[in-house]
């Protein structure tokens, strides 16, 4: 019996490194969604930006009406974007929008 080729019946060196390509492409293609940031105002401005841009069009009016109507709002707060950043802190865009349809926010 012959002994076979270390590479025989193996991927290859081309097939290796055409595999490593399409697993970069792969993951640079999976973006994670962005998270909100409430910290600071003006990181909540950054964040809230970004992550709006993760969303389809169809949903961006609901994440925007999410913002100027955070949940938990009470009589007598008239700092809503401070309410906003502490409601909104941690979640994703998708999360936000979620939340609203949740409370009627369409």
């Amino acid at each position: 019996m012959k002994p076979r080729a270390a590479h025989a019946g193996g991927m290859g060196k081309h097939g290796l490194k055409a595999a490593l390509v399409a697993c970069a492409i792969l993951a640079a293609c999976s973006k994670a969604p962005t998270v909100i940031d409430g910290s600071s105002p003006q990181t909540f401005a950054k964040t809230t930006e970004q992550a709006r841009r993760d969303l389809p069009i169809k949903d961006r009016l609901a994440f925007d009406a999410a913002l100027r109507n955070p949940g938990g709002r009470r009589y007598g707060t008239d700092d809503i974007q401070s309410l906003a950043r502490t409601a909104y802190h941690g979640m994703t865009s998708f999360d936000v929008v979620a939340d609203a349809r949740a409370r009627g926010i369409e």
